[in-house]
């Protein structure tokens, strides 16, 4: 090293006692000074004349600005520094380094990578293109080598083809990233890791360090939220956010091809009835076998997912028209129709499926399934085991269902609900000793609304409930008014759906509306269906001898429409039957004899029978000479509201 006359920012007694390497270059490379450290890493001698480029790349590391890189030595086999280069003053750099021998300073070259990545940190190694140069123990043990075998190998290897690809074609070209491989070990096993490198210059040649990160449980995590977030746990179906996506996607190309699509939603039917009965157990393993099935129809243009519940989804492509998308839905009738063994039974079950075409019935994922399900909706209530199409007058009458199940929650909160009463006379005496309560709804602004088009929607949305709470409450009120009034005390009827009277509790609700009404139990009588008294018999029959007990009256409503049989009569503590109007048609030749059959049986049961719909005197005579009990119908009177029965009541003093 030459003495030249050039200015250093250090005193020289300083310079020689710091511990770390220093080295002052001038631009052309030549070393003007450093301290001892510095010629012993560069195993050089400070009295001759030296050149940084003929141990470093000088340029490269020059160009660096001031950031560490990590160098490999020309005079030194796999000698590693780390090195920084700091323009002092013009044609003046201070070079800072430091040794970093993998076999040595392990640590020292995590702590160096951590700089850069935000992670714990796994094994490292440096490679180039033809060969891994050196790696620690932790690298090594991961993949499930020695140290001197993996210096035999090269580190692509190590990794399968699809991770060998990445590497090729991203991490190279990309090397400040985090990526994450498969990687192969010894014995053929393979796991995930994350890579980080950091490229440094050998002579011109590209030399990288890496580290490398077992995120083998991470991955697996990650893969099972992903597969939660777009599978369906239960039966292994794509979800309906998968669905929409597979939808959106189909749509688009549907559009540029001027092709069809078919969307279908399937019920299973009959499934609640089934869960409730076997058990929710039993429903999870029917609901994996249905999945099973449809999985059989799954082809290159079928796309199949659960929706929720019992509820799936079908995506077909390229349908030709819409006869062609009815085919499938016949071939999935046919297929369900076929018994489902599970645990011992053969379930017999059966598929609702409503079906939308895009892009007639919808231009969106949404409305194409939105109007699928109200296909399904229309023909599961009417059918079931079929298919519908989807008409825009579907739509619309599902309109007109929200609104007015809109209105009818309204309804109660604004008292719009009337009771009218249609007395009920005897046919021996003459005189009145019953009334029917019969619900109706007058609304603001269109008037009456007959029951058949609300009561229906107050069943299906329970509603019914709330609203068979009032008309109970509401015609014990008036009937225990009517004999405040004076007049002579009759019973009232009410009707009672299947919700009301299988809901919890029911016969606490009527001891407390009697009581805080303060009308006699034998002054109310509950009307009910066939169908209900034929369902869940042993708590229909604890239900009706509370009520008994309590001294309500039951009796079956519109008999001969149902499926009764003789044992639920014997049975049930059933005081009276009605006749259903139908039966009083004159028009067909058997019913003078169904009632005749109907009066007598209720007779020998020790029943009463009351004959409803009777609007003739013919009719009346009749019932008369059959020794019918009572009678309701439009010959007598019409149902009244309370003001006009009251003065109904009056005249019959």
């Amino acid at each position: 090293m030459k003495n030249r006359k050039v200015e250093i920012p250090f005193q020289r007694n300083i310079l020689s006692s710091l511990k770390e390497p220093i080295l002052f270059v001038q631009k052309d490379g030549e070393v003007i000074d450093g301290n001892k450290p510095a010629f012993t890493l560069l195993n050089a001698d400070s009295t001759s004349e030296l050149f940084i480029n003929d141990y470093l790349d000088f340029d490269l590391l020059s160009a660096a600005d001031e950031t560490h890189q990590l160098m490999e030595l020309k005079n030194k086999n796999n000698s590693l520094i780390e090195a920084k280069c700091i323009q002092v003053s013009p044609g003046v750099y201070c070079l800072i380094m430091n040794n970093l021998s993998l076999d040595d300073k392990t640590s020292g070259v995590k702590k160096y990578i951590n700089r850069l990545i935000d992670t714990s940190v796994g094994g490292i190694i440096i490679y180039n293109e033809k060969s891994i140069i050196d790696c620690d123990s932790t690298f090594a043990h991961m993949f499930g080598y020695s140290q001197a075998e993996i210096r035999q190998k090269i580190l692509k290897e190590l990794m399968d083809s699809k991770s060998n690809y990445i590497f090729t074609e991203e991490v190279q070209s990309n090397p400040e990233k985090t990526y994450e491989l498969t990687g192969i070990r010894a014995n053929g096993s393979t796991f995930d890791f994350e890579i980080m490198q950091h490229p440094y210059n050998n002579q011109g040649n590209v030399i990288r360090m890496a580290i490398i990160k077992d995120v083998t449980e991470k991955v697996a995590n990650e893969k099972r939220v992903e597969y939660m977030a777009y599978y369906d746990e239960l039966t292994d179906l794509p979800n309906r956010n998968f669905f929409i996506n597979v939808l959106k996607n189909a749509m688009k190309k549907a559009t540029k091809h001027n092709e069809l699509l078919a969307v279908y939603f399937l019920d299973i039917d009959y499934f609640k009835e089934i869960n409730e009965t076997l058990g929710f157990d039993f429903g999870d393993k029917l609901l994996r076998a249905c999945g099973s099935r449809l999985k059989t129809f799954l082809q290159t243009d079928t796309f199949i997912a659960r929706m929720g519940g019992d509820d799936f989804l079908i995506l077909q492509r390229n349908v030709s028209n819409k006869d062609a998308a009815a085919s499938l839905a016949e071939s999935l009738i046919a297929e369900f129709e076929k018994p489902i063994k599970i645990d011992g039974y053969e379930i017999f079950t059966s598929v609702s499926i409503g079906i939308s075409v895009f892009p007639y019935n919808g231009k969106t994922s949404s409305e194409l399934i939105k109007h699928a399900d109200s296909a399904m909706s229309v023909i599961k209530e009417k059918h079931r085991n079929n298919y519908k199409v989807f008409e825009s007058s579907i739509s619309e009458n599902l309109k007109t269902m929200f609104t007015m199940e809109t209105e009818l929650r309204k309804a109660l909160s604004k008292e719009e609900f009337e009771l009218h009463y249609q007395p009920q006379k005897n046919l021996k005496t003459g005189k009145i000793v019953g009334m029917e309560a019969l619900l109706r709804w007058k609304h603001p602004v269109k008037g009456y609304i007959p029951p058949l088009d609300f009561i229906s929607l107050a069943e299906k949305t329970g509603l019914i409930i709330e609203i068979g709470d009032w008309v109970l409450e509401e015609a014990c009120r008036q009937n225990k008014y009517w004999q405040d009034q004076g007049f002579e005390p009759v019973i009232v009827s009410v009707n009672m759906s299947a919700k009301q009277f299988h809901q919890n509790g029911l016969v606490e609700k009527l001891e407390k509306v009697l009581m805080e009404t303060g009308l006699d139990p034998e002054f109310l009588e509950l009307e009910i269906t066939e169908s209900i008294s034929m369902t869940n018999e042993k708590n229909i029959l604890t239900t009706m001898q509370q009520l008994r007990n309590l001294g309500v009256f039951v009796s079956i409503d519109d008999f001969g429409t149902g499926y009764s049989s003789l044992k639920y009569l014997s049975l049930f503590p059933i005081t009276k039957l009605k006749i259903d109007k139908m039966f009083m048609d004159d028009t067909q030749k058997q019913n003078p004899a169904i009632v005749k059959s109907i009066i007598h049986m209720s007779h020998s049961l020790d029943m009463k029978v009351i004959a409803e719909g009777v609007e003739t005197m013919e009719q009346l005579n009749f019932l008369e000479n059959e020794k019918c009990d009572e009678m309701q119908g439009f010959y007598f009177s019409k149902p009244l509201p309370p003001e006009q029965l009251s003065k109904l009541l009056v005249t019959l003093r």
